[in-house]
């Protein structure tokens, strides 16, 4: 058995773990650490994870990371800036890697990032200072650290932090998230869970529908507290990504509402996929939850538009545990409307399709898309 606890120590709860930031971050550690990775699947990758990516097996004990510069579509030069930048580091950093977010299309402003870098001190432990500093349009910071006690009484942990807000879309969402953990874990075994728990979690969200060029997730182990469970760390790991994707969503540019998509009994759990994506990532169905409006009727179209096998007499419709369509029966009485109504005006609900079919299941989250949104999009460069 064992206790999963938390803390407030963001990436720096593990042990050996620095990181601090202003107007960039970065994280340190006192060992080298093995390092697991998953990348967007947008064709046109930003230099720093062509960069990333060139280096084939290797560990690190350092991560730069800049915001409102994506270093991306900026060809050769993109790369061999990140390597001046890097060479620049101090002598206890070892294979550093780099990480970015911002703008496309424009190259880094090498000087200024050198002169930040110097800046540096690898001793410090503000894990906030960091979270701040790797944030575009989001409108709060993303942190969070769990400690794992096991049985014989040793124990590990895990922190993390991430920035996210807009071009979020199921494919992974749009954003860089930095998993640390002190658990005496292999790269192989890390790679294989982180990338099972994406599936259901980073690839799960959806704010706009867009794949950004600069997605990443890395999670990096010192092994510092010589202790590991499988179980317990996958656990602890899930909490972690599932809270950093639903906060992503939850921070989407201009949003109001969190919602679950919970879609239940498809032919597989493939085809729930399908439907859950779909439904967080219609347009009309964001526009509906902006205006509290319980259509329950976009949310059938949306479904049998998705392409999976689905029936108008097996499909049932809820907002939260309110059933308004059951198996062909429209319950969707004033009364009902009235009630639904109340559900979408809370900053956070499920919309659940049992679609009668077999037993495959998919939960996905997504946001309302309001004035906002166009706002900060058409202003984004300016």
């Amino acid at each position: 058995m064992y206790k999963i606890v938390q803390s407030n120590e963001g990436v720096c709860a593990p042990e050996g773990f620095f990181a601090d930031g202003l107007d960039m971050a970065f994280i340190y550690s006192e060992e080298l650490c093995e390092v697991a990775s998953v990348f967007t699947t947008n064709k046109m990758t930003a230099a720093p994870i062509r960069h990333f990516r060139a280096k084939g097996e290797f560990e690190t004990n350092f991560v730069l990371i800049n915001s409102k510069n994506a270093n991306a579509m900026t060809g050769k030069a993109g790369i061999a800036d990140i390597d001046e930048i890097l060479e620049t580091l101090p002598q206890q950093v070892h294979n550093p890697v780099m990480s970015s977010t911002g703008v496309i299309g424009v190259r880094l402003p090498k000087e200024k990032l050198i002169a930040g870098a110097k800046m540096f001190d690898l001793s410090q432990k503000n894990p906030k200072n960091a979270a701040q500093a790797i944030m575009t349009t989001d409108s709060f910071s993303k942190e969070i650290s769990l400690r794992v006690e096991l049985e014989d009484g040793k124990s590990f942990t895990l922190g993390a932090m991430a920035k996210g807000a807009g071009m979020i879309n199921p494919a992974m969402a749009t954003m860089l998230c930095f998993i640390t953990t002190d658990a005496d874990v292999n790269k192989e075994l890390m790679q294989e869970i982180l990338n099972d728990i994406t599936k259901v979690t980073f690839n799960a969200a959806s704010v706009d529908g867009d794949t950004s060029t600069n997605d990443t997730v890395l999670l990096l182990s010192n092994k510092k507290s010589t202790a590991f469970d499988k179980a317990a760390f996958r656990e602890a790991l899930h909490t972690i990504m599932l809270f950093l994707a639903r906060e992503m969503v939850r921070d989407g540019e201009g949003a109001t509402k969190l919602v679950t998509y919970n879609v239940t009994g498809a032919k597989d759990d493939t085809e729930a996929e399908k439907v859950a994506k779909a439904l967080s990532d219609s347009l009309l169905m964001k526009t509906a939850l902006y205006g509290e409006d319980p259509n329950w009727g976009r949310i059938a179209s949306t479904v049998g538009a998705s392409g999976v096998e689905c029936d108008e007499a097996t499909l049932k419709i809820s907002f939260d545990e309110l059933c308004v369509y059951d198996r062909g029966e429209n319950l969707f009485t004033p009364e009902m409307e009235e009630k639904a109504a109340k559900v979408m005006q809370q900053s956070s609900f499920s919309i659940s399709c049992d679609l009668g079919v077999a037993d495959g299941k998919f939960t996905a989250y997504g946001c309302d898309l309001g004035y906002e949104y166009v706002k900060i999009n058409a202003d984004y460069r300016t």
